[in-house]
């Protein structure tokens, strides 16, 4: 049988990577990461996002809304504009972690299928 506490510890880790699963989920917002990313750290604006999709500066601003919201992206204000720069770290630390933990879990489960056997 699987520890009780192992489950309860890896349903909340599940749950604290809902909004970074809900986030990525979307193929436009996948792209703006690696856009961010190809930024580096001096970040990048709408404008600049903009002229490298075929989204309107209207629907980036609302992909970047929901990746902010989700942790995933942080807003730098410069001047008068705002430059995005990734924000990965803790969300992969917390993804790692469930990885872990259901590691954890399939090998209790593959090893009392081997002792059945």
């Amino acid at each position: 049988m699987i520890d009780k506490a192992e489950i309860k510890k890896t349903l909340k880790t599940f749950n604290a990577c809902v909004p970074f699963f809900i986030a990525m989920s979307d193929e436009y917002r996948q792209q703006l990461i690696m856009d961010i990313a190809e930024a580096g750290s001096d970040g990048i604006n709408v404008s600049n996002l903009s002229a490298k999709s075929k989204l309107s500066r209207p629907a980036i601003s609302h992909h970047l809304k929901v990746l902010k919201e989700a942790g995933l992206i942080v807003p730098l204000k410069i001047g008068t504009q705002i430059f995005y720069q990734l924000n990965l770290k803790e969300n992969f630390k917390t993804i790692s972690e469930l990885i872990k933990s259901m590691d954890k879990i399939l090998a209790t489960i593959d090893e009392k299928k081997n002792m059945s056997k």
